[in-house]
């Protein structure tokens, strides 16, 4: 459907449908029955091409492709949070690893040095280089792991060599454990290759770059590869961009300062987004060690260096993870979503809040206010949730919620009229779960609750404001235009893709029911009077809308209408979008029962994809099918047809009621939960977005929060379990 509500066919529905990706069944990646990712990759680089992701609970992360070759400016083995969670930087891009036997085979030990040059050596890293096919060289990855710490296993003559990555809770550190399977010693060879710069940059040779290293007491000199000398630890700092804390190693062998650039990196991640995809990087020089029965570690750290063995290290990062998995008994969709969520808490940070999606997004408001349910309340976090809440009310100004909290540090962004509301909605799911009567409840969390309501209705930034009829408007159209305040806001040229000022018809379903929840609070906490003047607000946005939003000859309420119901600047969109799937879950008492039938009957056979909820009908003439491209394209797409995961949720929750398909709307909402969660990019977690159209590739975000927790609430609460006719979990009071 058009703006203007004239209807071109649309093409053949494929909600029921269960192939989400091309060559993908759905729930092909839960056929195993662990949550944890492994893949058999043996030898075949091709295979080593899905992502990975792991975090240390306070804003730092490492990321990759399976083999380590990265596709991205944001990949890395140590990304520090230097301002946790946010000010994130690439300090550690990779550690290069190489093998060599400590003798020929059949020849004695040792042997003179020019002849040790031309024993066999086996480099295990890979990378994309101008004019060098990857595939062409020996690739000695037999398999991958992330149970939960991201484990390789490389075949080598003579042995395999397991690589371990762990970062250190809630510090900017990674510890890397190598251990030898083989009968004989060998010798590795380890070469940090370091960025240190912002996550958003890419690094360039140049002069001004500080090639001084500090070696500490302890570092084994003498002639390595001998077979004799037990290798011993000591330390390494230096500081290559003076702007940015030092960065230390604490290994285990030999040091051997050879300071040098390795130039030319492609990261065709980024070529395929239109962006600058080359990178130099700096390397101070390698580690040698003797690696036998025994495992090695080599420790990494911005700043200092932790006091505790790398054993242990790598022990509490495990735990800390595993403690996240809810064991046999639920459904394995359940456990891996479970486990995924824990990487966007980050409640370890001086500041907690909600990374929103990796690996660019930051800590943004809406983000965190639809996610915490999923994130917080299903695995029973309350306390996490309330810090969560805490930091946004404490961010607060003019009533508003901050929609972005920049990760360079700059002041907090207010460009958004629906942050403010998911507030109440979180409000309200916390409550249920604490209780009414909570002192966060009754003090904090209601205080912000009235602020945020007081703003709306004398008005605020932005032309966020309630209508005389009860309406939430937010915008201006025409001169000095502010728009993209709702969760469409994508721009391209300075001009929203999505033009949505006006009253849009997801903002007045959370306005009433973030009105009716905030007449509860305020009634549980005493405060009778401001009960009942959120009650009035709440029943007068719902005449309103009974009034006004629904479209008789779409059989779907328009998308956004003007504050005036007639006259010369009046206007209503008719565009068939997912906002409409937003409101009918959030608030059902904006529509009758009719109604809420009709538009999901309409939204399943033009939005539901196995992959998501686009967010423009197919049949509307500014539909775009794939979400591709450079910038300005991908923008573009983002919210005319481009398909939302977390929509999902929105879709489920209304369906289960009003769904003209009853009961048999059960087994198809499980298929499409499996289906996209199976569309992956990184292993284990659910995307941002998908192409419009079959066979919906993957996209946006490797990784998003509310991906993720829309559907672990969907798995958790909504619906009864697969098995079972029973009734769905719901939260706990």
């Amino acid at each position: 459907m058009s703006s203007d509500g004239s209807r071109r066919s649309a093409p053949a529905h494929d909600a029921f449908s269960t192939t989400p990706a091309a060559s993908r069944a759905p729930g092909a990646a839960l056929e195993h029955a662990s949550p944890w990712p492994h893949v058999e990759v043996r030898g075949q680089l091709a295979i080593a091409r899905k992502e990975w992701l792991h975090t240390n609970g306070a804003g730092a992360y490492a990321s990759s492709t399976i083999a380590c070759m990265h596709t991205r400016r944001y990949h890395g083995l140590l990304v520090a949070a230097l301002d946790p969670p946010r000010r994130r930087h690439v300090m550690l891009s990779h550690v290069d690893a190489s093998v060599r036997p400590l003798r020929p085979q059949g020849a004695q030990q040792g042997g003179p040095p020019e002849r040790r040059a031309s024993w066999p050596r086996w480099d295990l890293a890979k990378h994309q280089f101008p004019g060098i096919d990857p595939e062409a060289g020996s690739f000695y990855l037999e398999r991958f792991d992330q149970d939960p710490l991201p484990r390789w296993a490389y075949a080598l003559p003579g042995g395999e060599l397991e690589v371990t990555l762990g970062l250190v809770r809630g510090e900017n550190a990674a510890v890397l454990r190598y251990a030898w399977s083989g009968a004989d010693p060998v010798m590795l060879t380890l070469r940090p290759l370091l960025a240190a710069r912002h996550m958003h940059q890419l690094l360039r040779e140049n002069g001004g770059i500080s090639q001084k290293v500090e070696l500490r007491a302890g570092a084994a000199r003498g002639e390595p590869g001998s077979g004799k000398e037990r290798p011993t630890s000591g330390e390494v700092r230096v500081q290559p961009n003076r702007a940015l804390p030092r960065i230390c190693f604490r290994y285990q062998g030999t040091f051997v300062g050879s300071q040098d650039w390795w130039r030319r990196f492609e990261y065709l991640g980024e070529q395929d987004r239109g962006l600058d995809f080359l990178e130099d990087l700096w390397t101070p020089g390698h580690f040698e060690t003797v690696i036998g029965a025994e495992p090695v570690h080599l420790l990494v750290a911005v700043g200092a260096l932790p006091e505790a063995e790398p054993e242990n290290l790598l022990a509490a990062a495990s735990a800390a993870i595993r403690a996240e998995d809810p064991g046999p008994r639920r459904p394995l969709v359940e456990r891996r979503l479970c486990i995924a969520a824990e990487t966007f808490r980050a409640d370890a940070a001086p500041r907690p809040g909600v990374i929103a999606g990796y690996p660019w997004f930051e800590v943004w408001g809406r983000d965190a206010l639809i996610s915490l349910p999923g994130l917080y309340l299903v695995p029973r976090k309350t306390e996490g949730a309330i810090r969560v809440l805490r930091a946004l009310i404490d961010a607060m100004q003019d009533g508003l919620v901050p929609n972005r909290l920049p990760d360079a540090g700059e002041p907090a962004e207010f460009h958004t009229a629906d942050a403010t509301l998911w507030l109440f909605e979180a409000a309200r799911l916390l409550a249920d779960a604490i209780g009414d009567t909570h002192p966060f409840v009754t003090g904090e969390l209601l205080g912000a609750l009235r602020d945020a309501f007081e703003a709306a209705l004398r008005g605020t930034r932005n032309g966020i404001h309630v209508t005389a009829d009860g309406l939430f408007a937010a915008g201006r159209r025409g001169e000095g235009a502010v728009d993209g305040l709702t969760w469409m806001d994508a721009r391209v040229g300075g001009r929203a893709v999505t033009p949505r000022a006006g009253c849009p018809v997801e903002l007045t379903a959370l306005w009433a029911k973030g009105s009716e929840t905030l007449a509860r609070l305020a009634r549980a906490a005493g405060e009778e009077r401001l009960a009942e003047r959120a009650e009035a607000a709440a029943s007068a946005a719902r005449r309103a809308f009974a009034a006004r939003f629904w479209c008789e000859e779409t059989g779907y309420p328009y998308d956004v209408i003007s504050e005036d119901a007639e006259g010369a600047n009046a206007f209503r969109d008719a565009s068939i979008r997912a906002n409409a799937v937003i409101a009918v879950a959030v608030d059902p008492a904006c529509f009758t029962p009719e109604q809420a039938a009709s538009l999901l009957e309409r939204a399943r056979l033009e939005l539901v994809t196995p992959a998501g909820v686009r967010s423009l009908s197919p049949a509307d003439p500014a539909y775009a099918p794939r979400y591709q491209g450079g910038p300005d394209a991908r923008d573009s797409a983002y919210h005319q047809g481009t398909v939302w995961p977390f929509l999902l949720g929105f879709y489920a929750r209304a369906a289960r009621h009003f769904s003209t398909l009853g009961e048999h709307v059960i087994p198809l909402l499980h298929r499409l939960v499996a289906s996209a969660v199976a569309n992956e990019i990184a292993l284990g977690h659910v995307p941002e977005v998908a192409s419009g159209e079959p066979p919906h590739h993957p996209g946006g975000c490797f990784a998003q929060a509310f991906s993720v927790a829309e559907l672990l609430r969907l798995i958790a609460w909504d619906l009864p379990p697969q098995d079972s006719g029973g009734a769905a979990g719901a939260p706990p009071r």
